[in-house]
């Protein structure tokens, strides 16, 4: 998809709702935003830097979901995951849902200052909070504005509980703030490994780690007495769900140690369906056709399908914890 022009970038909708807010709440502080080309190991992105009005978020009392606060630190996620859920947050800032999402990440500068303050605020119970819900907290920029870190340091000197879902081995950077916070409250960390299979993997993810050093990474913070598991999400219709390529994920797992684990099939929430047909349209034309009369007008796969890869995921998992192949 093209990216967004120059007049586009000067017409961000800054007063849109965040993952929970009121559509009249801010979502950033009233000042410009300042666009910042990435260079060498961050070339090829841009980073937009802004103020958050808070980061601390409330999940909608809807949801189903087991916790009820998030933090994200960053929009947008140079993980290029195909699939990836969180693609229609850039729409609502006047971005596009492809490209723009890859690539032009917003960033909230001031993320660290904000925890810290609303962490100390005498109305915050202290909560569990979940980072990782909208956008992988260990991606690549990461590395260059060390939000993460920041967050998890004042999270774990407040004695706050936290999670953290990524794909990235980044996180080994932090085994020491993590290690420290673990002995202060609960912690889990995950990763999300859908798939072991090479050619799956880098056409699907490219901007990931390997899945199995995500696995190797898994233990080390283990190692370290940093509660570690595994989400075994997306599996792929016709691309990742054959016997074969869920017996090497089931026993990836096991060989690394995972005790417990169930896949999650593809979701398809309305913005994240045009693009990830987009991309089968060029990578697996020959399964459209099979993608219509699974999610036609549906974001999630019947649940006969669902049923079918969950029984088979989890023969597959029972026979390498037993050590025998199906």
């Amino acid at each position: 998809m093209a990216g967004a022009s120059d007049e586009a970038r000067t017409q961000l909708r800054w007063r849109l709702a965040d993952e929970s807010t009121g559509p009249q709440q801010a979502l950033f502080e009233e000042e410009a935003p300042a666009w910042r080309a990435g260079h060498g190991e961050f070339r090829g992105l841009e980073f937009l830097e802004v103020r958050a009005q808070r980061v601390i978020n409330a999940v909608p009392p809807q949801s189903r979901l087991s916790f009820r606060w998030t933090i994200n630190a960053y929009r947008g996620c140079s993980h290029r995951c195909s699939y990836c859920f969180a693609r229609p947050t850039h729409g609502y800032l006047n971005l596009n849902t492809g490209d723009d999402f890859d690539r032009r990440i917003v960033v909230k500068v001031n993320a660290v200052e904000r925890v810290r303050a609303e962490v100390a605020a005498k109305r915050w119970a202290g909560e569990l909070i979940a980072m990782g819900t909208n956008t992988d907290p260990y991606q690549r920029c990461e590395g260059k504005y060390r939000l993460t870190r920041g967050i998890v340091e004042v999270l774990g000197e407040a004695r706050n509980p936290f999670s953290i879902l990524t794909k990235s081995t980044l996180i080994l950077r932090d085994l020491d703030v993590l290690a420290d916070a673990a002995r202060r409250t609960r912690v889990q960390t995950a990763f999300s490994v859908g798939t072991v299979d090479d050619e799956v993997w880098r056409l699907s993810e490219p901007g990931t780690p390997h899945p199995r050093r995500r696995l190797e990474a898994l233990a080390r913070l283990r190692e370290a007495g940093v509660p570690a598991g595994v989400l075994a999400a997306p599996i792929l219709p016709g691309i990742s769900d054959s016997p074969a390529q869920l017996e090497a994920l089931a026993r990836a797992l096991v060989e690394a140690g995972v005790e417990t684990a169930s896949p999650i099939v593809l979701h398809l929430r309305p913005g994240v369906k045009e693009h990830y047909l987009g991309w089968l349209a060029g990578v697996r034309p020959d399964l459209l056709q099979r993608y219509d009369g699974l999610y036609g007008r549906r974001s999630y796969a019947p649940k006969a399908i669902q049923a079918e890869i969950t029984a088979r995921f989890q023969a597959a998992f029972a026979a390498a914890r037993s050590g025998r192949r199906c």
